[in-house]
């Protein structure tokens, strides 16, 4: 017998175009018959599912999806009411659906942005609500140092981590003249400048991109004329699709190993790549052949599920959701505490599909970080294969910034 699962499409007050490009995200979800809000938890799951980011969200819906058809369509025991709306990767449109779901919805908890420009639209009308974010992705350096605030927190990373442990690995490795890449937002000058943290050797490329952008062919030629030994690029989705294609096209694959962060060397990715990605390095904290009873049984049902392997994104959204169950567990359905809701999702009773986890004093993850390669399977697959942890119970760099205060 299936799990009713009570997920809804939010129609956010915008031009008709808007309204129905939040159809395009649309949960693949049955609907529960409503419930009084005062016995139900409300989600307001804001996230990219349309444009060129649109797979990302989609993976992050579906990862919260599944959580809750293993919690049997609860949060702690209540009903969860899950309403999803698109973002549209526009911060403007973030802001705009944040504020109807806190204001109008009622939601009791947000999450599931992807990009980090968003999270800072977002989080300060959250914030200003009391109501607490949990990232499933987005994890920007503001939040974790001088901004940090009671009412985020990342159930995924902080955005240096990932670069750092690539920076750690190139360095071993002894690479010395690397060219790196991101985008031209929040997150792209927290990765690059969590590389460098790490990586010693010489910079002999520092690009940014677009956010949209396509053709790297500009790009290409300078990695070329600079001559690097390694070359790093943090460029998710369909801009790692695009760039990946490219390099291994324009033959530069043959002199500079290329790395990246779990993001540019997901499955999405891979599949999308195909046979160009052999090889590739990069890191994650978390992988589908970790070995522990939470990720097996994610992992095996993600894939009977939604017929794919799952990615980072879909990992981070299943936490999300597991966090959520876990705190309201703990407050036995109390969310009008605000300051137990916080200490209840401080303590992090949930069994994480990365393994062991906890939070540091800015809310952001402390947890392990290991190397990856993309190679064959047994299954002749495509895929990652989890190689040495690279960073253990590894925090992050802003920590000693975060002044908390209390959640009231």
């Amino acid at each position: 017998m299936k799990t009713m699962l009570n997920f809804r499409l939010s129609q956010a007050l915008l031009p008709c175009a808007a309204a129905a490009a939040l159809m395009v995200g649309s949960v693949h979800a049955l609907l529960a018959a409503p419930v009084h809000a005062a016995d139900n938890v409300k989600v307001g799951l804001l996230s990219t599912l349309s444009g060129p980011g649109s797979g990302l969200g989609a993976d992050i819906r579906d990862g919260f999806q599944l959580a809750l058809k293993h919690t049997g369509g609860k949060l702690g025991g209540l009903p969860a009411e899950v309403i999803v709306a698109d973002d549209q990767q526009s911060p403007d449109v973030a802001k705009q659906t944040a504020e109807r779901l806190l204001k109008r919805d009622k939601v009791d908890f947000m999450t599931g942005l992807v990009f980090s420009n968003l999270m800072l639209a977002v989080g300060p009308t959250a914030f200003q609500n009391k109501t607490f974010y949990i990232s499933a992705n987005a994890g920007p350096s503001q939040y974790a140092g001088a901004q940090c605030n009671p009412y985020f927190f990342s159930a995924s990373y902080q955005n240096d981590n990932m670069h750092e442990a690539v920076g750690q690995t190139v360095q071993d490795k002894g690479f010395k003249k690397v060219a790196i890449i991101a985008p031209n937002y929040p997150a792209g000058k927290d990765a690059l400048t969590g590389f460098k943290r790490y990586f010693k050797g010489e910079v002999a490329m520092e690009t940014y991109t677009a956010l949209n952008q396509l053709d790297y062919g500009p790009e290409l030629s300078k990695i070329r004329a600079a001559k690097p030994d390694a070359v790093y690029i943090f460029l998710p989705g369909g801009l790692g699709i695009n760039f990946i294609k490219q390099y291994v096209a324009a033959g530069l694959s043959k002199d500079a190993v290329l790395f990246g962060p779990g993001f540019s060397a997901d499955e999405d990715v891979i599949k999308a790549v195909g046979e160009p990605m052999l090889g590739m390095f990069n890191s994650s904290q978390w992988a589908h052949d970790m070995d522990n009873a939470a990720n097996k049984r994610f992992v095996a049902d993600f894939q009977k599920e939604f017929g794919r392997l799952p990615t980072l994104y879909a990992a981070q959204g299943y936490d999300a959701a597991m966090l959520m169950d876990a705190a309201v567990r703990d407050v036995k359905g109390n969310l009008d505490n605000k300051d137990a809701v916080r200490k209840a999702l401080e303590a992090a009773k949930f069994n994480s599909v990365r393994g062991p986890f906890k939070f540091n004093k800015n809310h952001y993850p402390v947890q392990d970080y290991f190397l990856r390669v993309v190679t064959k399977d047994s299954q002749g697959r495509i895929t990652n294969r989890t190689l040495s942890p690279i960073f253990k119970n590894h925090g992050d760099a802003y920590v000693g910034d975060c002044k908390m205060a209390a959640a009231s």
